[in-house]
């Protein structure tokens, strides 16, 4: 067989086809040659056929069946949410987990992306490394009721129960948000950890006070991520955190007005305690705080039972405020007066004993106090003198919020993770109700004086002679709110005091209801079994 083409070895033009391979092989030296198997399609009309290759088929022509395209697309979703919640490792296990949902079949639409996020959530929850549900439903695209509802039907078709699907852990809600949040990208690592700290502290502490027991986590992080950054000098916004977090922002100031006003009831303790409030909280937390940690590291044989008793040890909250020619004042002492929000003490040599011994000395708050008093008169003195020399030099020894940097130890076991049992059992000076019970029987209260308002009003009209005129409604309880504030003005009027409320009250009392069912509010479910279907309005 002789061709164009010379062999490469030999270039020899002789060939002969192996039977084998099917390659040219040369005559004259036996090499096989390469790159011989094209064969150009050409022939017009009558020349060979290609594939036809379509969606659906490969290139043999094969078919991809209707299942077999339903698990490639599933794949893919599944892929794609894992790696934007940040999930890729565990991408093996939440495929599992739908694979024993949907026994194997997968599926296709808007429910599977539901599914996969509810999935993720479950996951990432049996490990005790929750993920709020707000940033699985962003990710997905779906309503939050809507992933709440098939994260339901995932947890009752799996039979999760305790220890297998723990609570959700607000620690490390925390610990993710400070981490990965946009807005301390630029803080030092140092401050970082420092706020990550003063965060788990305060986070355990107000599940402590049950600010978070009944509610929504994510504004809870948001109010103390907040409280933190101001307490270390870093600017942050609130909305900012808000929005990374996929938390309602009015909702979060909420919490953080509550976090502030548990912090001025820690605070009553203090001698100048009376004299904190909402407003000046802030600048006075480094010593409330202080008071807090060194509260909860003390055992429980040395807890006092009364925190006003005399010999209470505040030594080490306050040994920083009594260091020799050192003055702690938050303010301007020109305005300093008992009504305002500036405070400071002050110590000298002669006026305090020798405090070499941190550990035995005892001081009373009645002794702090006195000295809170004499710093006052002293003050006062220096602003009717109106000596520039003396003012000089009460503005040099005057340190600010910013320069009293040493106030956080962070031994506390409170600022690492704690059991619940173990969290319950430490004291940070405040014990408290949760504010939904404290609500409740707020209203349950109201709700009290209403029936005594409506069986009065009903009586004067029944037997007018008999009906006494000490009958009246009580205002002052009635327009009480569980802030503990008054209303303005009450709202739905009808004539006079006498709302839709109270006229719902007299029917149902009419009607024989009992009064403790009417206390518990539930007013359309009493219309429906005693009004409506007695046929009597």
């Amino acid at each position: 067989m002789s061709t164009s083409k010379i062999c490469s070895n030999c270039s020899d033009s002789s060939f002969t086809r192996d039977d084998v391979t099917g390659n040219l092989m040369c005559s004259s030296c036996g090499l096989l040659q390469e790159f011989d198997q094209f064969d150009a399609q050409i022939g017009g009309i009558n020349g060979p056929q290609g594939t036809f290759v379509h969606v659906g088929t490969t290139g043999s022509g094969t078919f991809y069946t209707y299942k077999q395209r339903k698990l490639f697309t599933a794949q893919n979703s599944i892929e794609e949410l894992t790696y934007t919640l940040g999930l890729t490792s565990k991408h093996v296990e939440i495929k599992t987990m739908i694979s024993a949902i949907t026994e194997g079949e997968f599926g296709q639409g808007k429910w599977f992306q539901v599914l996969i996020g509810a999935c993720a959530y479950v996951v990432m929850r049996k490990d005790d490394r929750p993920l709020p549900m707000a940033e699985v439903a962003s990710a997905v695209g779906c309503e939050l009721y809507e992933l709440g509802k098939m994260i339901m039907r995932v947890v009752d078709f799996l039979g999760l129960k305790r220890p297998d699907f723990p609570e959700f852990d607000i620690v490390h809600s925390f610990e993710r948000t400070l981490k990965n949040s946009q807005c301390f990208s630029a803080v030092e690592r140092s401050t970082v950890d420092r706020m990550g700290k003063q965060g788990i502290f305060l986070i355990q502490c107000a599940v402590k006070w049950f600010l978070s027991t009944g509610r929504r986590p994510l504004p809870l992080v948001v109010a103390i991520l907040v409280l933190v950054a101001e307490l270390n000098q870093v600017d942050v916004l609130m909305e900012d955190l808000a929005k990374e977090v996929h938390a309602v922002v009015s909702t979060c100031r909420t919490r953080y007005r509550e976090l502030l006003e548990k912090l001025v009831e820690v605070a009553q303790v203090l001698p100048w305690g009376k004299d904190i409030t909402i407003k000046n909280v802030i600048k006075n937390a480094p010593i409330v705080i202080q008071y807090m940690e060194k509260k909860s590291m003390l055992k429980p044989c040395e807890k006092r039972k009364n925190l006003d008793q005399p010999g209470f040890d505040l030594t080490d909250v306050v040994s920083d405020c009594l260091r020799q020619d050192d003055i702690y004042n938050y303010g301007t002492v020109g305005e300093t007066s008992q009504k305002d929000s500036q405070y400071s003490l002050l110590g000298s040599t002669s006026d305090r004993p020798n405090i070499q011994d941190e550990d035995r000395l005892q001081i009373s708050p009645e002794c702090l106090s006195m000295m809170y008093d004499k710093f006052l008169n002293d003050v006062r003195c220096v602003k009717s003198s109106g000596t520039s020399e003396k003012a000089q030099e009460w503005e040099r020894l005057r340190l600010d919020l910013e320069d009293c940097r040493e106030w956080w130890s962070g031994k506390s076991e409170l600022s690492k993770k704690l059991l619940l049992k173990q969290l319950l059992e430490k004291d940070v000076g405040l014990d408290t109700m949760p504010p939904s019970f404290v609500a409740g029987q707020l209203k349950c209260k109201t709700r009290r004086e209403r029936i005594k308002a409506a069986k009065a009003r009903i009586k004067r009209i029944m037997h007018p002679l008999d009906a006494g005129l000490g009958d009246t409604l009580n205002h002052d309880i009635l327009d009480e709110t569980c802030h503990g504030r008054k209303r303005k003005k009450r709202r739905g009027t009808v004539a006079g005091d006498v709302d839709w409320e109270d006229l719902i009250i007299e029917t149902l009392i009419l009607h024989k209801v009992k009064e403790k069912e009417i206390e518990k509010g539930y007013y359309n479910t009493l219309l429906d079994l005693h009004v409506f279907k007695s046929g009597i309005i």
